[in-house]
């Protein structure tokens, strides 16, 4: 088996899990508003679910297609898109952010994080991974219909990797380092989440 596949996903899911965007940045600041540690750990799960839901739909996706598609045609159509989602964030994404009050509950979080990765593209990062999984699974497109189970597990590792990050760096910020030092360590990540993008669509245009 090979290894390489589940090994991006993982990183994706760090890379993901990084992303300020992503729940940790607002799992943090729901704790602080709160002043409970417990509140930082509640909203993980919640923050995790929603990407995950958001990640697996895309997939669903993918999968409907290849299973009535050729492998290069689902290639570039998915390229396609995907260069255009990254053209719209890196011109106008910024302008239209997924909002919810510190009041929110775990359902609403939820629901949040699920528009927030969904708005960002989160799962469109995955498909040249998953598409090789699935290809090396069931030898062919023909195959890709019963390739749900894998995109199941990618799902699942993936989602695994950004908890666990999200979940290191809530503990770091609220613990130690606080919202106010993060003015000396900020990156900017909207930048590398548009180039990210781009380079998915670069890779299945190559591949």
């Amino acid at each position: 088996m090979d290894f390489w596949p589940w090994l991006s996903l993982a990183g994706l899911g760090a890379f993901h899990g990084a992303n300020p965007a992503m729940g940790w940045l607002f799992a943090v600041a729901l704790g602080f508003h709160r002043q409970s540690a417990r509140i930082v750990w509640l909203s993980l799960l919640p923050i995790a679910v929603g990407h995950a839901a958001s990640i697996a739909t895309v997939l669903a996706v993918m999968v409907a297609f290849g299973a009535v598609m050729d492998l290069r045609s689902l290639q570039l159509i998915a390229a396609a898109f995907i260069l255009a989602f990254a053209g719209y964030l890196a011109i106008c994404g910024h302008r239209h952010r997924v909002r919810v009050g510190m009041r929110a509950g775990m359902a609403g979080l939820a629901a949040w994080s699920f528009l927030m990765a969904t708005s960002h593209g989160a799962g469109l990062m995955l498909v040249p991974a998953v598409l090789s999984l699935c290809l090396a699974d069931h030898a062919g497109m023909a195959g890709m219909a019963g390739s749900l189970s894998v995109s199941l597990a990618a799902v699942a590792v993936h989602t695994g990797a950004m908890l666990a990050v999200i979940a290191a760096i809530a503990l770091v910020v609220f613990s130690w380092l606080g919202l106010a030092g993060l003015r000396s360590a900020w990156i900017n990540f909207d930048r590398l989440w548009t180039l990210a993008l781009g380079a998915t669509a670069i890779i299945l245009l190559i591949w």
